[in-house]
């Protein structure tokens, strides 16, 4: 927590630095933007606890605001330091070329001033699609996949991966709700949700994951962890999920299919948060039984 405060401290003093500082403001305007560049900064850790307990109202406002701003902080810093490298290489350029740089205060003041509202203007303008995007809700992406030795009867098979839900502060039940139908509507074979589902604990979440359980596949719901898994406590996660009936394959694989028409369907966990150590089902086969759904007729 402390090296992210930092990190953002850090961007939030940068931006500060070449949009209020480095304009010239009279000091109304130059307090007024500063006490808002603190303002923002104290929003990231704040929406940390009001999302734990916001339920509707100010708190949820409050919430989606910070991490509307934490994209755009993102943005904010891309351009502007973008920019200054591109205006970097260019002083260097003038530079060596003779060229002099204009000296007239008022002159650079107005050079900066236009700096920033272009800045602003690229940035804003990029924030707002980003924000476009996120609300459109999940999108839907048909990739088709040829397997050379899968068996013919399984041919025409269908996979519905879910990743990177986040279900937590801003994506909350409806969000997963409208999944589910979606997902259900397309009457896969098998759903993969593929780590990321959460952002927050059982006890925080588990109304708003709920809704999974009524996820149909013909071969069964399948689960694999992310990282976020294990920040927001893996092993409690895995227990709710499979009691919604989702099968949660953590370094094993299951089989799909009947008789000789089968394929493995492998999952690992995340590499990166749990070093890993293949055991013995994945080495060798797939596991018996398991807890995967079937589609109820």
């Amino acid at each position: 927590m402390a090296v992210a405060l930092t990190i953002t401290g850090l961007a939030h003093y940068y931006l500060w630095i070449r949009l209020v500082r480095d304009l010239g403001l009279s000091p109304p305007w130059h307090r007024a933007l500063t006490a808002v560049f603190v303002a923002l900064y104290l929003s990231l850790p704040a929406s940390l606890v009001l999302g734990r307990n916001a339920q509707g109202g100010l708190a949820e406002v409050a919430v989606w605001g910070a991490f509307i701003w934490m994209g755009l902080l993102l943005i904010f810093f891309v351009v502007l330091l973008g920019a200054d490298l591109v205006r970097g290489a260019w002083t260097l350029a003038a530079s060596a070329l003779d060229v002099e740089a204009p000296r007239d205060p008022e002159r650079r003041r107005v050079l900066a001033r236009l700096f920033a509202a272009s800045v602003t203007l690229i940035a804003g303008g990029l924030g707002l699609l980003a924000v476009r995007s996120g609300l459109a809700g999940a999108a839907l992406k048909e990739v088709r996949v040829r397997l050379s030795r899968l068996p013919a009867a399984l041919h025409g098979l269908t996979i519905v991966q879910l990743t990177d839900i986040h279900v937590g502060p801003t994506i909350r039940r409806e969000f997963v709700e409208d999944i589910v139908r979606r997902t259900n509507a397309l009457s896969p074979d098998i759903v993969a949700i593929t780590g990321d589902l959460v952002d927050g604990s059982v006890e925080e979440l588990r109304e708003h994951v709920a809704p999974l359980a009524e996820l149909r596949a013909t071969h069964g719901v399948y689960f694999v962890t992310g990282n976020h898994e294990y920040y927001s406590g893996a092993e409690e996660w895995i227990a709710e999920l499979e009691r919604l009936g989702i099968r949660v394959l953590r370094n094993e694989r299951g089989s799909i299919g009947n008789g000789s028409a089968t394929f493995d369907l492998p999952g690992v966990d995340d590499y990166e948060v749990r070093p890993l150590a293949p055991g013995p089902a994945l080495a060798r086969g797939p596991r018996g039984g398991g807890r995967g759904r079937r589609a109820c007729s």
